[in-house]
């Protein structure tokens, strides 16, 4: 969802971009993002990470059960996974919102862990946050980024492209505190390798 995303730790080439946010029904520094109907935007005040390319792109399909943002809950309708070629890794959620269809949110670390071919764990260092009112490069917003600390974990399958669920857990600097669980209706994840990653770099798709 990178675009997911995408963002400057992560900004796609247009190609990847325009896949998966037409796959996301339209999935799509620093200012404050707005979320529909919120009262206040929820400011952030962190630069954003070196420039990476996302060199593969999975799409997973179901639904979430729980999705908090900031105090917030929403429903979703995607989640994909996108890891960069400098090793950052983000799960971003396509916020389901009438009013805006680049509403996205990701968790966003580095030094994922594969313990087996059925679980993958993030660590979560920032969440980027994204919305049609964020400035744009190339004609599409660029997520704000807010340091924060978490985890999310993905199990599944992967060999056989099958995700049973990912969880995230965050709080960011600020104190506010972002929830996943997304569970997959059982349909094949979609991965698009769009380059060759370094060796060193775990994916939990390789």
């Amino acid at each position: 969802m990178v675009p997911w995303h995408v963002s400057p730790p992560m900004r796609l080439c247009r190609p990847p971009l325009a896949a998966m946010l037409a796959l996301a029904t339209t999935l799509a520094v620093s200012l404050s993002p707005c979320f529909a109907d919120a009262s206040k935007p929820i400011p952030v005040n962190n630069p954003p990470a070196p420039n990476a390319f996302v060199d593969l792109l999975a799409l997973m399909s179901g639904h979430c059960k729980t999705f908090n943002v900031a105090g917030r809950t929403f429903a979703c309708k995607t989640v994909a996974y996108a890891h960069g070629d400098k090793g950052r890794v983000n799960f971003a959620v396509a916020v389901d919102d009438p009013s805006d269809d680049s509403h996205v949110v990701s968790f966003s670390g580095e030094n994922g862990k594969r313990a087996d071919d059925n679980s993958y764990e993030l660590p979560i260092d920032r969440m980027l946050l994204n919305s049609k009112d964020r400035p744009k490069v190339d004609g599409l917003p660029v997520p704000a980024e807010q340091a924060s600390t978490g985890l999310c974990r993905q199990t599944g399958n992967f060999a056989a492209r099958k995700v049973n669920d990912v969880t995230c857990s965050a709080t960011d600097s600020e104190g506010r505190r972002y929830e996943l669980l997304f569970v997959s209706d059982g349909t094949p994840v979609s991965v698009r390798r769009i380059r060759q990653s370094s060796p060193s770099i775990q994916d939990p798709f390789k």
